[in-house]
């Protein structure tokens, strides 16, 4: 009886009103589907949960450890060679002179911007911008559209494989108790009427 039920969900059965339920109204199955993983797996509050857990972990020293401070010693080298000190130091080897300062200034930027990013004033800060920020409604934008696009390019027929693979794989001992409770609780009534 089980498995005829599930049969009927996906094939019209002549003279059996409600029948082929799921390809006559796929869109509306589709949207439903939808709907159940839009509010009970990805709302507003989830994703803003997720993203306060994951701000907690946010670790910036690697990257800052990573960071090549070229740049900055290449802006500050310009700005003093553009100064008043730019023609004292041109008389004792101009920017050359500056260079051999290239790799203790990269550590000492490293060693002050590690300090910026593990203190508390700078973690407030990213914590308040990255909630104020779109990011959450954004990301829920970015789930909707990828659980769209797949239901999209499912049909009655790949869904009515989805449920048979999902009844043999986990269910089919509750087919098979479904099958026998029914034909006991229908011998028992026919026994009794």
């Amino acid at each position: 009886t089980n498995q005829l039920a599930i049969h009927m969900l996906f094939e019209k059965v002549p003279f059996l009103y409600g029948s082929g339920v799921i390809p006559l109204r796929f869109e509306a199955f589709k949207e439903s589907i939808k709907n159940l993983m839009m509010t009970q797996f990805f709302t507003q509050e989830q994703i803003e949960s997720f993203f306060a857990d994951e701000e907690k972990k946010i670790d910036l020293v690697p990257v800052v450890e990573e960071t090549d401070f070229s740049p900055a010693f290449d802006a500050l080298s310009g700005t003093v060679m553009e100064s008043s000190f730019g023609g004292m130091l041109g008389m004792f080897g101009g920017a050359s002179i500056l260079e051999n300062l290239r790799e203790p200034f990269s550590i000492k930027m490293k060693s002050a911007v590690i300090q910026i990013v593990e203190s508390d004033a700078f973690n407030n800060t990213m914590q308040k911008h990255l909630k104020s920020s779109s990011l959450g409604g954004d990301m829920i934008k970015s789930i909707e559209d990828i659980i769209d696009a797949r239901l999209n390019e499912l049909s009655p027929l790949m869904v009515k494989e989805m449920v048979y693979k999902l009844i043999n794989e986990h269910l089919s001992w509750l087919v098979v108790w479904g099958g026998v409770f029914g034909g006991a609780i229908g011998l028992v009534s026919s026994l009794l009427f």
